[in-house]
């Protein structure tokens, strides 16, 4: 672990792995990032993000997806990451289904306030080529988030970087 001056002027923990970083961004908030070029339009990998079905036979992270992706739509969300020894269902709410561009949603771990997260998944457009950067990321916060950093720093990290490689894949073969 190491903490590292920032523009803010605080220190934040930062812990990495190859791609994926989860650091402090203030009082009992965390933030797990992770991004991945791909050789694929926006339109390419928004399909594959949005065909929920297909999550079972590509995704090691989102086991299954189900629900109804609009502003303020509920989601039911199966996370196990690889090596994992149960997974967690949740239900979280659509918070931004921006096509080709973003979907962003935040659950709770049984009610706002123990565990929360907004989750982000980002297309940007690499300009002049065929190519995209996805990010995804993730604010967390709650009483329970000192007792699950753990999880974040090992399972959760795995997850975001696997589903990544995954999405880049599946992305790069169906071009």
């Amino acid at each position: 672990m190491q903490l590292q001056q920032t523009r803010t002027g605080l220190n934040e923990e930062k812990l990495t792995t190859p791609q994926a970083e989860l650091r402090t961004i203030g009082f009992n908030r965390k933030e797990l990032s992770s991004e991945i070029d791909i050789n694929a339009s926006a339109e390419t990998v928004w399909s594959i993000l949005t065909d929920f079905g297909s999550f079972p036979e590509w995704n090691p992270f989102m086991r299954k997806m189900e629900g109804d992706l609009k502003v303020g739509g509920k989601l039911k969300v199966l996370l196990q990451p690889s090596g994992a020894k149960r997974g967690t269902t949740f239900s979280p709410t659509v918070l931004k289904a921006d096509r080709n561009r973003e979907i962003r949603w935040i659950g709770h771990l049984f009610f706002p306030g123990l565990f929360d997260g907004e989750h982000i998944l980002e297309i940007e457009s690499l300009e002049g080529t065929n190519r995209v950067r996805f990010i995804q990321r993730e604010f967390f916060g709650g009483v329970f988030l000192p007792f699950l950093t753990g999880m974040l720093r090992k399972d959760t990290s795995r997850g975001f970087e696997e589903m990544n490689r995954a999405l880049k894949d599946r992305a790069e073969e169906t071009r």
